[in-house]
C-alpha cells in the first residue's frame, strides 16, 4: 500500500473511533439526563392517612352577584397565598341555572391545624377587612347566617390528588 493510502486508512479509522466515542457520550448523557429528570419530576407521594385536608367552599350569592364576588376573590387570592392558603382552584358554574349564583373554590391544607392558623392569619391581616366589607352584601343570608357551605375533606387512598 502506498503511504498516502495508509494515512487515509488511519484517518478513517480514527474518525470511526471518534464517532463511536461521540455516540457513546451522547447516549450516556441522554440516559443520565432522563434519570435525573424522572427523579426531579416525580410528585411527592402523600399517603391517604396523612393529615392533609382539602376545604371545599361554596358561596351562595344574592341573585346576579356571583361575578362581583369572583372579582373580589381575584384580589383576595393574593392575600390567601401570602398566608399559606393554597387554593387548588376557583370555579363558577356555567350551565345549570340552579347554580348560577354560586362561587366555589377548594383549598389544600397540610393539616386541619394549619388551616385554622392560616385562616386566622388572613383574617387579622389589615389588608383583608375592606374585601370582607365589599363581599358581605353579595353573599346570600339564610336565617341571618351567610349561606356558605364549608366542608373539610380528606383524600381517599385511591384518589389521584392526595
Amino acid at each position: 500500500m502506498k503511504t498516502s493510502q495508509k494515512s487515509l486508512v488511519v484517518v478513517l479509522n480514527r474518525w470511526k473511533f471518534n464517532g463511536w466515542m461521540v455516540c457513546g457520550a451522547v447516549l450516556v448523557s441522554f440516559a443520565a439526563g432522563s434519570l435525573l429528570t424522572a427523579r426531579l419530576m416525580r410528585p411527592n407521594q402523600v399517603r391517604a392517612d396523612s393529615n392533609r385536608v382539602f376545604e371545599l367552599m361554596v358561596y351562595h350569592t344574592v341573585p346576579g352577584k356571583a361575578a362581583a364576588l369572583e372579582a373580589i376573590f381575584r384580589d383576595v387570592s393574593r392575600l390567601q397565598d401570602k398566608h399559606g392558603l393554597t387554593v387548588v382552584g376557583y370555579w363558577v358554574p356555567n350551565e345549570d341555572p340552579a347554580w348560577a349564583d354560586t362561587f366555589i373554590y377548594v383549598v389544600a391544607h397540610p393539616s386541619r391545624e394549619e388551616a385554622e392558623k392560616n385562616w386566622h392569619a388572613l383574617h387579622v391581616d389589615p389588608a383583608f377587612p375592606p374585601y370582607r366589607e365589599e363581599a358581605v352584601p353579595l353573599i346570600e343570608k339564610v336565617n341571618e347566617q351567610f349561606h356558605v357551605d364549608e366542608v373539610y375533606m380528606r383524600p381517599t387512598d385511591f384518589s389521584a390528588m392526595k
